[in-house]
């Protein structure tokens, strides 16, 4: 999963070097859109237990990278690769979060379309409004002093923001996204447990670059 982590980073530093090579101006039709990102995520229960339990992950910053190509004036067909880490939590009535012992490191994949509205204006700055949806996978590696285990779960997404252009082929891209799915405890522990659906929120900006 290093080889992964790596990938995403590096897709960052390319688009970033690559800016000088750029000459169309954001959002005039230009074929292929990079976006190296950077947020936080808040994640929902995987798990509800017994007199108000349950299990999730802390919050964490998550990073990764994002790639569009127009198929149409206001639609995109959008390829995501993110990474997140945080520890694994118990939740307890009247006590918070509680550490498990246990650390995740989890991976996004997912593929989809994106509607953008158009061009408007926020006073002098111009920007573009759009939404999103697809679906791909989670994958969790979970570590602790005595376990170490694998999983991956389908997830669905689903997400809007908007493009604030800040220069020659570039433009500041903020969305929020919610990534919908089970986790899957029988890839995990081999149990059949069933958890519950849950909603994990990711809050990101990135530099959209213009190809």
């Amino acid at each position: 999963m290093r080889s992964i982590r790596s990938l995403v980073v590096a897709a960052s530093v390319v688009a970033a070097g690559s800016l000088g090579a750029q000459t169309p101006e954001a959002g005039t039709g230009t074929t292929f859109h990079i976006t190296p990102y950077a947020g936080y995520m808040f994640f929902g229960d995987y798990l509800k237990g017994p007199l108000g339990t349950s299990l999730t992950n802390a919050p964490g910053l998550m990073y990764g990278t994002q790639i569009n190509m127009a198929l149409s004036p206001n639609v995109s067909l959008v390829g995501n690769l993110g990474y997140t880490s945080s520890d694994i939590q118990i939740g307890v009535p009247f006590f918070g979060g509680v550490s498990s012992g246990l650390h995740s490191t989890m991976y996004m994949y997912d593929a989809g379309l994106e509607y953008d509205f158009g061009a408007m204006k926020n006073g002098s700055v111009p920007f573009t409004p759009f939404i999103t949806g697809g679906v791909g996978a989670m994958r969790y590696n979970i570590e602790g002093d005595f376990l170490s285990t694998q999983a991956t779960n389908l997830a669905g997404n689903v997400g809007l923001g908007a493009d604030f252009v800040v220069g020659r082929g570039v433009a500041l891209r903020l969305m929020a996204k919610d990534y919908i799915g089970q986790f899957n405890f029988q890839d995990a522990t081999g149990l059949g447990l069933t958890g519950q659906t849950a909603n994990n929120f990711a809050l990101t900006a990135g530099l959209k670059f213009d190809f």
